[in-house]
């Protein structure tokens, strides 16, 4: 089965009213999952936006609704200590019955560490720092017994995350880009999801496949890691409504963007499930737009979707 779920950027006017909504909006509506961006500003010129922090809108989101996964799309390891992150993720999916997805990243904005004092390193930095933070997270899912680790940037001594995690290994660990330099070896090593994003169904594809060459490698089954993707959509009610868009968004069609009706969208889709990818987080800029989220539900969903089993 392919999941259809959605995304929003918390950073680009993501208030309480909002995100409320936009939460009911995809419980009641059939979506499979809510995912949100971890940032404080925008990449581009101020002025900036609102924008909730991610781990109290996480809280939030587990607490509002019963049905949904949701998650971090993704948490920079420059944000936080990746120990605190643990106990926070193991927290959260506790208190939603085991929903949470924890998505990791190595942070790229520069523009945000600059206004809040964070310091960005150089990308090899990041990634280093990336794989502790990976290391310590896993460890403390995974073990009942203390842990120490002595890591280059991040170390643990003696820690034992308490109260265990409810779930069997903990959250789900999401790892997103497509870097098969870097990133699909880590996805190979430490993730429960890849996610696969800013690419084309083609290059999907490809890097798909040298993902299930090194789980291969490590013997781990090619299913133990789940295959996602972020698209932006912008969805049409009919034609009339795909051409007003058009001119009113001045939208600049990419491979890694989908566009138009219900047809039109289902398509698309299906390029990327041939490519492989079993879930998508549609990236919704625009949040008060109900009533298309509603359309696309009723159009597009039961095409993807079992019945009774989004």
């Amino acid at each position: 089965m392919t999941a259809i779920g959605l995304m929003f950027e918390g950073q680009l006017g993501l208030t309480w009213e909002r995100w409320q909504r936009l939460l009911t909006a995809a419980e009641d509506l059939g979506y499979q999952c809510v995912f949100r961006s971890d940032h404080f500003t925008t990449n581009q010129q101020p002025p900036d936006d609102d924008a909730l922090e991610l781990w109290v809108s996480l809280t939030y989101a587990a607490m509002q609704t019963k049905r949904i996964e949701f998650g971090s799309m993704v948490a920079p390891v420059t944000f936080r200590h990746p120990a605190i992150q643990a106990a926070m993720a193991s927290a959260v999916d506790d208190l939603s019955g085991g929903r949470l997805v924890l998505g990791m990243g190595a942070g790229w904005n520069e523009r945000e560490h600059r206004q809040f004092g964070i310091p960005l390193y150089d990308m090899k930095t990041r990634f280093e720092m990336l794989r502790d933070a990976l290391e310590v997270t896993t460890r403390l899912f995974n073990s009942d017994a203390p842990v120490s680790y002595e890591g280059k940037y991040f170390s643990l001594d003696e820690a034992l995350l308490l109260p265990r995690p409810q779930r069997k290994g903990g959250p789900s660990i999401l790892i997103g880009g497509s870097g098969q330099k870097r990133t699909i070896p880590l996805v190979a090593e430490f993730a429960n999801e890849w996610n696969g994003n800013a690419i084309s169904a083609e290059q999907y594809r490809a890097t798909n496949a040298v993902l299930n060459e090194l789980l291969d490698r490590r013997g781990r089954p090619r299913n133990a890691v789940k295959r996602s993707t972020v698209l932006q959509v912008n969805f049409a009610k009919d034609d009339a409504d795909w051409r007003q868009m058009k001119a009113e968004r001045g939208i600049d069609v990419t491979p890694n963007m989908i566009n138009g009706t219900a047809s039109m969208v289902i398509d698309q889709l299906g390029a990327f499930v041939d490519a492989g990818v079993e879930r998508f987080m549609l990236q919704w800029l625009h949040q008060n737009d109900i009533d298309r989220l509603e359309v696309m539900a009723r159009d597009v969903l039961p095409h993807f979707h079992t019945q009774g089993s989004p």
